[in-house]
């Protein structure tokens, strides 16, 4: 693999050029950067008028003016930014700011944005080996069938191989329709009703995850959300985060009631947050003996903490699991699978009803079997954690040494931060962070060239894309704005 990148930091009055080479030395990958770095004696203008322009039309056409609501900025204040390209590790908005893009489509973009580099492991024989130069040729030959098409095949076979709790999986289309249709199926398997969620944790959008929840519902400050009737969340309980005795004392008064705990292994949607050591041990251990379901909600930690997801990296093997993101390759895609089993009740193999007439598109499949295939190159997951790791080190140490309350982490590709001392096991915790203090370290990233989650409670992502010079902009950026701020 090969790949260069030019760009210019918005503020921080840098040009840069990286190259990045790979090569294979008794079986492992090699990344090796050369950087050249000249600073531009006059600061380039950052201007967001043109987003503003065109923020202002959207408000009259769309609810907020977005259709997620993280993308308003509600939390960081200001003028969202509306985008124009995409590329390896940047991204250039309409009034042509370029930034360091740490948000990857909010994790899909694991192998960087637009790929044209290809993978040095075969794919398919009658297709290119890169993302976009597949889409291209799978577009030719339609881009929905609204029936089975091949390509579902190959890529339930790339899932099944990498993660170890499926057996069977089902392809839709969002993490949020992922999730609903598991929650029904450990349901229908069981024949309980109850669930368990950690507060904090978001699972979609569906009326019995609207409980506690984190990403948006978190950054806006959400109650519950109007809309949701009682019956829809009153088999729904919950209990914080890395806290057992809390999940045992569910078990006891709801003996015999609960079908299944869900939860995300590392939490991305409070923002990043670890499971303490034997928390997911002990989970486990707790559903075998209440003879409930265990379901990991790997949608964000799937393919990116290691291939075979949260699961493989901490040795805890669910019932069952969502995915979605990276197994589309940044086209809309979601997944459910586990135990053959359990699977074996979706219909029409069984009598638990879910469907999708654009689940399996074409599309999809094609992104996400090529962008896992470029994930099983050698020495990838250890280039993810190299970077990553001078990247959260790098921030926290320009933050503490400019006097700030500072606290974070970081697995693999997937990493964040916190305004406060911590340290943060749970959404109470990460409620503590100096969000205030944040949305000014946010809006001085963006002039820096920096484009991060716009929330405190999102986690971040780094992709095979960043450059050790792409993590050095970016700290270098970060220590200029923790001073002034």
């Amino acid at each position: 693999m090969a790949a260069a990148i030019t760009g210019v930091g918005a503020g921080l009055g840098v040009s840069c050029s990286s190259k990045i080479s790979q090569g294979n030395s008794s079986g492992s990958l090699r990344y090796s950067v050369k950087m050249t770095v000249s600073v531009e004696e006059k600061k380039k203008n950052f201007t967001l008028k043109k987003s503003e322009e065109a923020f202002n039309v959207a408000k009259e056409l769309m609810p907020g003016g977005v259709n997620s609501p993280v993308r308003a900025f509600k939390s960081v204040g200001g003028q969202p930014i509306v985008f124009d390209t995409v590329k390896g590790s940047r991204i250039r908005d309409i009034d042509g700011n370029e930034y360091i893009d740490y948000v990857g489509s909010w994790g899909p973009a694991i192998i960087g944005h637009a790929d044209d580099e290809g993978s040095v492991i075969p794919v398919l024989p009658h297709l290119p080996s890169t993302v976009l130069a597949a889409l291209a040729e799978t577009m030719k030959k339609g881009t929905s069938f609204g029936a089975p098409c091949l390509l579902e095949n190959v890529l339930a076979e790339m899932v099944i191989s990498a993660v170890p709790s499926i057996e069977m999986v089902r392809f839709v289309n969002s993490g949020t329709e992922a999730c609903m249709g598991v929650v029904r199926l450990a349901r229908a398997f069981t024949a309980r009703p109850k669930i368990i969620k950690f507060e904090g944790c978001y699972h979609g959008h569906a009326n019995s995850f609207l409980v506690q929840a984190g990403s948006g519902v978190a950054t806006l400050g959400l109650p519950d959300s109007p809309g949701v009737p009682k019956g829809a969340t009153v088999d729904t309980l919950t209990a914080p985060f890395n806290d057992i005795s809390a999940v045992e004392n569910l078990f006891k008064t709801h003996q015999g009631e609960i079908a299944a705990i869900i939860l995300e292994p590392v939490v991305g949607n409070s923002g990043f947050i670890a499971p303490n050591p034997d928390f997911l041990n002990a989970i486990r251990q707790l559903t075998k003996e209440h003879n409930a379901l265990l379901i990991f909600d790997e949608v964000m930690t799937g393919f990116r903490l290691s291939y075979g997801g949260a699961q493989e990296y901490f040795g805890i093997t669910p019932d069952l699991t969502t995915l979605g993101k990276i197994i589309g390759g940044g086209l809309p895609v979601g997944a459910y699978g586990g135990k053959r089993e359990i699977m074996e009740m979706v219909a029409p193999a069984g009598p638990m009803y879910q469907a999708g007439t654009l689940s399996g598109n074409p599309l999809a499949m094609t992104a996400g079997i090529h962008t896992l295939k470029r994930l099983q190159e050698p020495g990838t997951y250890e280039y993810l954690n190299k970077i990553t790791n001078e990247l959260i080190q790098g921030i926290l140490d320009v933050g503490k040494k400019a006097g700030h309350a500072i606290c974070g982490g970081y697995i693999g590709g997937m990493f964040g931060f916190f305004f406060t001392e911590g340290p943060v096991n749970n959404f109470a915790d990460a409620k503590k962070s100096d969000t205030a203090k944040f949305a000014r370290f946010y809006r001085g990233m963006l002039e820096e060239g920096v484009y991060l989650a716009p929330s405190q409670f999102e986690a971040g992502f780094t992709s095979l894309a960043h450059t050790s010079e792409d993590i050095q902009l970016t700290i270098a950026a970060a220590e200029k704005v923790l001073k002034q701020i």
